[in-house]
C-alpha cells in the first residue's frame, strides 16, 4: 500500500509540469498583449517608455525560455506570482476563490451522491416500472440540457418571474451572488444564494450517477452471491443494500470522485452565470484578460487536487470491495 501511494504521489510531478508547460506556451501563441491590459490602453498603442517599464517590472522583455525558468523558480518557492490585471498576489486571489469553489463543489457532490444513488437503486429495483421510465426521461434531460441553459431557466423561473409577479421574499431566490458568511465552512447564513448554483452544477453529475448506479445494480443482481443470499432467507432490503449496493458502488465512487475534482475548477459556466466568486469564474475572466499568472497559479492548484482526489478514490476501492487489494496487487 505504501509503495502504491508513493508512486501515485510521484505522478503529480509530470502531470503538473505538463499541464502548466502547455498553458505557459499557449499564452505566447494566442493573440493579445498583456502590456496593453496593464497600461489600460486596450486597442490603443502603448507609449514605448510605458511598455518598457511594464515589461521590465514583470520580466516580459526576457526570452521565453528565461520567463519559463523564472516561472518555475517562483513556483517551487511557493510564489505564484502577481496578477497583471489587479497587481495583487495570486496567492491572495486563490485564498478568496478556492474556498467558494470547494464549498459549491462539495454541496453539488452531496446532491449527486444522495439523489443519484437513491434514484439509481430505486430505478434498478423497479425496472421497467413507471418510476423507472420517469427516472430515465428526467436523467436523460438533465444530462443533455447545457448547463448555461439550465442556469438561465432556473434564474427566470425561481428569480425573475417571482420578482416580476411581486411574490413575497421567501418565495423567490437570488439569481446572482455569493454567500458572505459561512458557518462550519459549509453552511451559509444567507443560504438562498447557494440553492440555484448548487442544483445546476449537480444536475449533469446526478443524472450520470443515477444511470451508472442503475446499470451496476442490474449487473450485480444477477450475481451468484445475490441469489445465494436470497436462498438463505436474507431480507430483500439487506440483500440490496449490503450485498448488492456495496459491490455496485466501485464504478459509482470512481465517477463521483472524478466529478468532485472536475467540479472544483470546471464550474466555469455555472460560476459565471450566477456570478459566483470562485476559481472557475476567476480563470475565465483571467483568460480573456491574458492574465497568465492567475491562470497558471489556479491551474496548479486544480491539477494537484485532481491527482490527490484520484488517489483517494483508488484507495476507497478496498473499503467497498474487499476483493480489491491495492497494496498487494499494485505495490
Amino acid at each position: 500500500m505504501t509503495g502504491y501511494v508513493i508512486r501515485r504521489l510521484l505522478l503529480v510531478i509530470p502531470v503538473v509540469w505538463g499541464a502548466l508547460t502547455i498553458l505557459f506556451i499557449l499564452f505566447f501563441i494566442v493573440p493579445g498583449d498583456p502590456v496593453e491590459l496593464m497600461a489600460g490602453a486596450s486597442g490603443r498603442a502603448v507609449p514605448d517608455a510605458t511598455r518598457q517599464a511594464i515589461e521590465q517590472q514583470f520580466g516580459l522583455d526576457d526570452p521565453i525560455i528565461v520567463q519559463y525558468g523564472n516561472f518555475w523558480k517562483r513556483t517551487l518557492t511557493g510564489d505564484l506570482g502577481t496578477s497583471y490585471a489587479s497587481r495583487r498576489p495570486v496567492a491572495d486571489i486563490l485564498k478568496e476563490t478556492f474556498p467558494n469553489s470547494l464549498r459549491l463543489a462539495i454541496w453539488a457532490i452531496i446532491i449527486e451522491t444522495v439523489v443519484g444513488i437513491s434514484v439509481g437503486v430505486l430505478s434498478a429495483i423497479r425496472r421497467y416500472s413507471l418510476a423507472d421510465n420517469v427516472t430515465t426521461v428526467i436523467t436523460a434531460l438533465a444530462a443533455s440540457i447545457p448547463v448555461f441553459v439550465l442556469g438561465f431557466i432556473f434564474q427566470q423561473v425561481f428569480g425573475v418571474f417571482p420578482n416580476e409577479q411581486g411574490w413575497p421574499e421567501w418565495a423567490r431566490l437570488p439569481v446572482q451572488g455569493t454567500p458572505e458568511h459561512w458557518n462550519f465552512f459549509l453552511f451559509p447564513s444567507d443560504w438562498q444564494y447557494l440553492i440555484l448554483p448548487m442544483i445546476v452544477l449537480a444536475s449533469v453529475g446526478t443524472a450520470l450517477v443515477a444511470r451508472m448506479t442503475r446499470t451496476t445494480m442490474l449487473e450485480v443482481s444477477r450475481a451468484d452471491y445475490m441469489r445465494t443470499a436470497r436462498a438463505k432467507g436474507v431480507k430483500e432490503r439487506q440483500v440490496v443494500l449490503r450485498h448488492g449496493l456495496r459491490n455496485a458502488l466501485i464504478p459509482v465512487v470512481t465517477l463521483i470522485g472524478l466529478d468532485l475534482a472536475n467540479l472544483i475548477g470546471a464550474a466555469i459556466i455555472t460560476e459565471t452565470v450566477f456570478n459566483w466568486r470562485g476559481m472557475g469564474r476567476q480563470i475565465a475572466t483571467s483568460i480573456f484578460r491574458r492574465d497568465a499568472p492567475v491562470v497558471l497559479g489556479l491551474t496548479l492548484v486544480l491539477v494537484v487536487a485532481y491527482v490527490l482526489i484520484n488517489l483517494l478514490v483508488d484507495l476507497s476501492y478496498g473499503f467497498f470491495d474487499p476483493r480489491v487489494r491495492i497494496g498487494k496487487e499494485k505495490s
